[in-house]
């Protein structure tokens, strides 16, 4: 891993809910990068150290992916609700110094990212989200385009333990269909990112944690969501939007619009991409970001 982040220290935080593994390079002000699924921290080894010549930039792995630990989950998948998980990255943050910070996040991380800023707004000077529009939109808007598109929504938020057991099988066909999938025609991973992804998600913790991140995103976050939206919260922070112009995102939704359905200040563009920017568009992915993050 310190090829794909040279300069980079590794660091483990423990956090009130879990151990969290993150690199830390680059000086001046802190900012986080959320990773989705099923990748790691490594999907930021094209931007980071570019990054890191800014910002104090963390990379982290998620709870529940990567080398973070996998807590036990529980009926309501409390334990993986994206306030859990964006708690842990308060906590991090906090034990490295930085109460407030920007933020990243792409997929997973992105709606990590998008409670974070609701529920910790004191913390969170500007978040842009990559690739993704606001969860209960989505789901809102289920159609046959998005669930042919997105089927693994509907798969893994099935009961304990069938998509666990079929994921389990050959989880590594899985990972490489479901990476070259959301991928723009052309665009390669790393082989060294590749070999981070396999290794993390051939361990069976990792399948059934995402599966709980997934449930979770189903229900407990669903009814955070509508709470508030029902009391008319919105995010305070200024609100990047990118996506890939090569991706579902940009077939089927309104990225800025719907992202103005929960905060106050948004803006955003397509990047020419598939679902992964960081590595299929790196070079505009850092513009984008520079830009917004310098404020």
């Amino acid at each position: 891993m310190n090829a794909l982040f040279p300069d980079f220290a590794t660091r483990r935080i423990e956090t009130r809910g879990a151990q969290i593994h993150c690199v830390v390079g680059g000086s001046g002000p802190p900012l986080l990068l959320l990773h989705g699924y099923p990748q790691t921290h490594a999907m930021w080894h094209r931007v980071a150290p570019v990054l890191a010549q800014s910002y104090t930039v963390v990379c982290a792995d998620l709870r529940g992916y990567g080398d973070s630990s996998k807590p036990a989950s529980d009926a309501a998948h409390a334990p993986y609700s994206k306030r859990a998980m964006a708690a842990d990255m308060v906590e991090v943050m906090g034990a490295l110094g930085f109460p407030r910070f920007r933020l990243v996040g792409h997929d997973r991380g992105g709606r990590v990212a998008h409670r974070l800023a609701a529920d910790h707004p004191d913390a969170v000077e500007r978040v842009a989200v990559l690739d993704i529009s606001p969860t209960r939109i989505m789901y809102g808007a289920t159609n046959q385009a998005f669930a042919t598109a997105y089927y693994h929504w509907f798969f893994l938020i099935q009961p304990f333990d069938m998509p666990e057991r079929m994921i389990g099988a050959d989880p590594l066909y899985y990972l490489q269909r479901k990476l070259k999938g959301w991928a723009s025609a052309g665009a390669s991973f790393d082989p060294r990112a590749m070999a981070e992804y396999e290794r993390c998600f051939a361990n069976p913790q990792t399948i059934h944690a995402t599966c709980e991140d997934y449930r979770a995103a189903a229900t407990i976050d669903l009814e955070h969501d509508e709470a508030d939206v029902g009391a008319g919260r919105k995010l305070k922070c200024p609100v990047l939007a990118l996506w890939g112009d090569k991706g579902v995102v940009h077939r089927l939704y309104d990225p800025v619009n719907d992202w103005k359905t929960v905060a106050h200040d948004v803006r955003g563009q397509a990047l020419p991409s598939g679902h992964y920017l960081a590595e299929d568009a790196p070079a505009a992915t850092i513009e984008a970001l520079a830009a917004f993050l310098r404020g």
